[in-house]
């Protein structure tokens, strides 16, 4: 079959060995694959990515040296069962997966490892416990969505957004569309996005962000300014402490302890803004620790693949909450998945573009630049 392959950075098409599904695997027919933004990232530095993974437990993540096809959101039609399958859906369904393959008793990540191929081919192996069958009618490019989705919809979940906080994302590239997506999906009524990029700009309020910045310009903080309940301050943060005290004295209702522990099992206790990082670029989270509300919540989803820094004391001065999300669990993917399908996400705005095999590497050469924002292979497209 022809695929993508990657080797030493560079990209080939060429002809592999038609994948066999083993035990517990299923052969599928690739639909659309989604090239993803670790995809580029690792197709530049393997070698970083796979030191990392390694120091976890992992050993078997993909490097420089190996030849792999590339591809772990994907979506696909099944044609064959492995033996130990118990085969539920029949040949013809379309479906999508967890990119996880167990072979030979270990588990590995589609896409990122030599023994797991990906989707950047015409058929793909997964593992049948891993299947979701796609809804009916709904189209296999945004079936294929539902990976990076899911990555937004475990990030958003992390960050606790409730529908009257502010929420700001920062940086407007597909995996900060996803979160703005995401985040109107769960009805969070003011989603606050900057980029630096006019396109990612306007892709951003096509995902239903209320206001877009040009950070050149304005700061998405200065959106804040006013808000109920944003501090921008330590004397503000300090005397909304002793007005709290003030008010509460004169009630006649029960002790003003009493009364903050129990707004504070409540939920309604103050809190600042949730701000979701998505650019993963070095000085990143210095500049938002730094810029940020004082109780702000900051949920890091941008992969950085360099050593970073920030002032911890200034987190610790404004009482910050720093998270970091790296991907999602199997009800993350099943819900997103049918989030698409009843239309509560409307996705297609992230697609910028769709290729054939042949397209792929200068696929890559558009995502690099900033100039798409997803695009899905077609391996049946010339």
């Amino acid at each position: 079959m022809r695929a993508v392959v990657v080797h030493q950075t560079e990209l080939s098409v060429t002809e592999v060995p038609d994948p066999r599904p083993g035990r517990g695997q299923v052969l599928l027919k690739v639909l659309r694959t989604g090239i993803c933004g670790s995809d580029l990232h690792v197709r530049a530095d393997a070698d970083g990515s796979a030191d990392i993974a390694a120091e976890v437990g992992y050993d078997h993540f993909m490097r420089r040296s190996h030849s792999v096809v590339l591809g772990h959101e994907f979506v696909g039609e099944i044609v064959s069962y492995g033996p130990g399958c118990r085969a539920r859906r029949p040949p013809g369904a379309h479906v999508v997966a967890l990119p996880l393959l167990r072979v030979d008793g270990e588990v590995h990540m589609i896409g990122l490892s030599e023994a797991a191929p990906g989707g950047y081919a015409e058929y793909v192996l997964a593992d049948e416990d891993a299947l979701l069958p796609v809804p009916k009618g709904l189209d296999p490019d945004l079936a294929a969505l539902t990976e990076p989705l899911a990555v937004a919809h475990h990030a958003v979940r992390m960050g606790t957004v409730r529908r009257g906080d502010p929420a700001v994302v920062v940086g407007c590239g597909p995996i900060g569309l996803a979160v703005i997506l995401m985040l109107k999906a769960f009805g969070v009524r003011h989603v606050v996005a900057s980029d630096y990029s006019p396109a990612r700009r306007a892709l951003a309020e096509r995902c239903g962000a209320d206001v877009v910045v040009d950070p050149a310009v304005r700061t998405p903080w200065a959106e804040l300014a006013g808000r109920k309940g944003v501090i921008t301050s330590a004397p503000a943060y300090y005397g909304t402490g002793l007005e709290t005290l003030h008010a509460l004295r004169r009630s006649p209702l029960m002790p003003w302890r009493r009364i903050i522990r129990a707004a504070k099992r409540l939920g309604v206790a103050p809190r600042g803004p949730v701000v979701f990082e998505c650019v993963g670029v070095p000085g990143v989270i210095e500049q938002i620790v730094s810029a940020a509300p004082f109780l702000s919540t900051i949920v890091v989803v941008g992969v950085c693949m360099r050593p970073d820094t920030f002032r911890p004391t200034m987190a610790s001065n404004k009482e910050l909450q720093l998270r970091f999300s790296f991907c999602y669990d199997p009800a993350d993917f099943d819900e997103t998945l049918h989030m698409i399908a009843r239309g509560r996400i409307d996705a297609r705005p992230l697609i910028t573009g769709v290729v054939g095999l042949d397209g792929v590497p200068d696929a890559f050469d558009e995502l690099t630049a900033g100039r798409q924002a997803k695009i899905l292979i077609d391996p049946a497209r010339s």
